[in-house]
């Protein structure tokens, strides 16, 4: 479907106590079923807006945002948000929050036996079957982040949307993370939508990248094509000069309107 998420003419306003700030001005974007898209920007262009509109979390002043045929009005659970801070219930076992988002989406309609069949085999899909009884102050941050992946990907949704979801995470722990989530991603076909900071993840993971403008009034400056096979492999691309190029093209568009914003 070449038309799954759609993104038509929004434009994002708030009232402020010194008046109306126009965060998002004529936002235009479709989305690709399984395809995945990156949103980059300066700080303020609203990269974090446009997800939560999706997410439904917002809702636009003017435009509409559709998704597989049906205007989105709100929160729903076709639409899974892995956040930066990876929200656990500190109480609960990994298994107990990656079981809740199931029973509220599933409970209704399957029984216990199968709920739990698909707990385990979303932690199973991130790699933390070993880890399923422990709760979040017994991991790491990276392991955290899976079980928050889990969660998402256990609720079978039919966009992922990621906000800077590897940004508090140490390098190494980051570049594991970004490598699990093109494995996932490459064996589920999920649709992903993802608000990043750094270039580097942005070509080794996306199809597209969409580059904002600076706020305020911020839209759609460019829309770079990532045309990298895949499976992509990290260091293959370190030697690659169509990677290089791309990376490049998404560093200028970036310089450019930091030059301007300075301006």
């Amino acid at each position: 479907m070449s038309r799954y998420l759609q993104i038509e003419h929004v434009d994002m306003v708030f009232n402020t106590k010194k008046g109306r700030f126009v965060a998002l001005k004529n936002i235009n974007l479709s989305v690709k079923h399984g395809e995945f898209i990156a949103i980059i920007g300066h700080s303020g262009c609203g990269k974090s807006t446009v997800l939560n509109l999706v997410a439904g979390l917002l809702e636009p002043t003017s435009g509409a945002l559709i998704l597989a045929g049906r205007e989105i009005s709100g929160p729903g659970p076709d639409r899974a948000v892995v956040f930066q801070n990876h929200a656990l219930l500190p109480w609960l076992s990994c298994f107990e929050n990656v079981y809740l988002a199931v029973e509220r989406v599933f409970g209704r309609t399957e029984p216990r036996t199968r709920l739990k069949e698909r707990t385990h085999a979303a932690l199973e899909l991130v790699g933390l079957s070993h880890a399923e009884h422990k709760h979040p102050h017994e991991i790491s941050g990276g392991m955290k982040q899976r079980v928050g992946i889990a969660r998402a990907l256990a609720m079978e949704p039919k966009v992922l949307l990621l906000d800077e979801p590897f940004g508090a995470l140490d390098a190494l722990t980051r570049a594991n993370l970004q490598d699990e989530l093109m494995r996932i991603l490459q064996e589920t076909g999920s649709t992903a939508l993802m608000v990043t900071h750094d270039v580097d993840e942005a070509v080794l993971l996306a199809d597209r990248i969409v580059m904002m403008t600076n706020g305020p009034s911020a839209t759609v400056g460019e829309i770079l094509n990532v045309d990298l096979p895949r499976p992509r492999d990290r260091l293959k691309l370190a030697n690659d000069p169509h990677y290089h190029h791309l990376r490049a093209e998404l560093l200028k568009f970036l310089h450019e309107r930091h030059k301007r914003k300075a301006a």
